[in-house]
């Protein structure tokens, strides 16, 4: 379908919700350094939002949220750093003409959020999705390697995180729900530069749901390990005797939620890996840095950038659809401590 450009000239404010979270403090400053004077934060919390200058916003409340947008008035765009129940929120913003950035990593969200495409190109607003470390750097990097071999028939990926940051409870539930999630694939070992070569099993990243119909590749299986070997050992050692499908009873995952955020073992380092096949033909792109929260943070907020400053499509759409976002890996490499690995040997034993 072919939309027409957003003009993207208002000088409206930028709502971050959850702006004073784990990745919401890092979109706040990084966009009140570009945009000064239009940043708002906000959250559930009045009281830490209104210390920072902003207002109450909860996504759990989509008639408080209206009001909120209402009271504002001039906001241009929504940056969602926490996670909603549903699309609504995303509804309400769409329908006014508010752009929004979307930092869930939920599919079935996701899903819900694409299916308002329509009503978006009528009100003349962008949303961008799968914005992030992964979904996001990840849905970037798959794009380039795909195209590096002339449309992939397999994609391949691979996250690593630190198991010693401390993310922010969506975050941490939503890894928690992952692990309780039935899978079929195998694992697999592949080399992740400054990590070794590392035993990463299947894991439901929302982009292996996103990439086959937005790269129109059959294949795709996106892989998690830990810095830490021997935590990730042991989970995926308890995924195997189906004692985390418990994660699914509420109560149970409130309580596992707790347990995981309370351990630290390991650093704050991450990397991801994509590699395309097609036929004897092989390309891979690897990303490593510290700080997967701050990392999403400044990915959202060159995402907010382009929807202010550029002319990105109407509608709504995954990072890895918009060309200018393709360098996003080459930009923060250059503006940041992470670094875009470039691989131009064929697979070996070690990525198989």
């Amino acid at each position: 379908m072919t939309t027409a450009k957003s003009e993207n000239t208002s000088p409206g404010r930028i709502l971050v919700v959850g702006g004073y979270g784990a990745v919401g403090a890092v979109v706040t400053a990084t966009l009140t350094d570009w945009f000064p004077g239009r940043v708002v934060p906000a959250g559930r919390d009045a009281a830490r939002a209104r210390r920072l200058g902003g207002v109450r916003a909860d996504v759990a409340r989509p008639e408080e949220f209206a009001r909120t947008l209402d009271t504002l008035a001039d906001v241009s765009v929504v940056v969602l750093c926490v996670e909603p129940p549903d699309a609504e929120i995303a509804r309400i913003c769409l329908r006014r003409g508010v752009h929004l950035v979307d930092i869930g990593a939920t599919p079935r969200l996701l899903t819900a959020v694409a299916d308002l495409h329509d009503e978006a190109v009528a009100a003349g607003a962008t949303a961008v999705l799968s914005v992030g470390v992964a979904p996001g750097l990840t849905n970037l990097l798959a794009r380039r390697v795909h195209e590096a071999v002339g449309g992939a028939e397999r994609l391949d990926i691979t996250v690593l995180l630190g198991s010693g940051e401390r993310h922010g409870g969506d975050a941490v539930r939503w890894t928690v729900e992952g692990l309780a999630e039935p899978v079929e694939a195998s694992p697999r070992r592949t080399a992740l530069p400054g990590y070794g070569t590392r035993a990463a099993h299947p894991f439901p990243f929302s982009d292996q749901h996103t990439l086959p119909t937005t790269l129109g590749v059959p294949e795709v299986t996106t892989r998690l390990c830990l810095d830490s070997r021997p935590l990730t050992s042991m989970l995926f050692a308890l995924r195997r005797t189906g004692l985390l499908h418990t994660a699914r009873h509420p109560a149970v995952r409130r309580t596992l939620t707790g347990v995981v955020r309370r351990v630290h073992i390991g650093g704050d380092g991450f990397a991801v890996r994509a590699d395309a096949r097609r036929g004897d033909h092989h390309a891979a792109l690897a990303l490593t840095g510290h700080g997967q929260s701050r990392t999403t943070g400044l990915v959202a907020a060159h995402v907010t950038r382009e929807l202010l400053t550029g002319t990105p499509p109407t509608g709504v759409h995954h990072i890895e659809q918009l060309p200018p976002l393709t360098t996003l890996p080459n930009t923060l490499s250059t503006t940041h401590d992470i670094t875009l690995h470039h691989y131009d040997d064929p697979p070996g034993p070690a990525a198989q």
